[in-house]
């Protein structure tokens, strides 16, 4: 270290100058580099990753109970309180009902699938579960509460020039980051 006045050397922990008194300036931290910020990156990757994977259990018993409780209201198990319009006019055909539960099934289903898969596409920080975690968390924004939260946080997360060249670091290099 050099007197930034007389160029005079100084020895370390000096608070002036010997020769011409001029105060030393304070060392300034380290700023932080790529290995800190891939760090930082790659422990949102793994929280947002348990996030994909609580959404998806949480979807699929979501899933389970509604179609539970719509099958019992319908088939008349609540008594008098599964009686409506269509208890004194015309039923609708059979089949109808059936259908409709198989569709929803089916939409339950896949919502929890593509949940899944992106979180472990995340969790192995490939490339392609970026890209399902994106498409997933577009296909979420429309379901209230947790799925906007969760469609939003992922897209912040992913989206944008620096986090997606991160995350291509990240890629390149999986272990990098908390081995938590």
């Amino acid at each position: 270290m050099f007197c930034s006045g007389c160029g005079q050397a100084l020895v370390q922990g000096q608070p002036v100058c010997a020769q011409c008194g001029r105060p030393v300036a304070p060392v300034v931290p380290p700023v932080p580099g790529i290995e800190f910020q891939l760090e930082q990156y790659a422990g949102k990757i793994r929280a947002l990753s348990i996030a994909w994977f609580v959404y998806a259990g949480y979807s699929l018993l979501k899933g389970l109970a509604g179609l539970t409780i719509a099958q019992a209201f319908f088939s008349n198990h609540f008594g008098n309180w599964g009686h409506g319009p269509w208890a004194n006019g015309p039923f609708p055909p059979d089949w109808l009902g059936q259908t409709i539960f198989h569709v929803v099934w089916v939409s339950v289903m896949i919502r929890v699938c593509l949940a899944l898969v992106a979180a472990w596409g995340l969790q192995e920080r490939s490339q392609w579960g970026r890209v399902v975690a994106i498409i997933a968390a577009v296909l979420n924004l429309l379901h209230p509460l947790i799925g906007t939260a969760l469609g939003i946080w992922t897209m912040v997360v992913l989206l944008g020039y620096r986090n997606s060249s991160l995350y291509e670091q990240l890629s390149w290099n999986p272990h990098a980051g908390p081995t938590r």
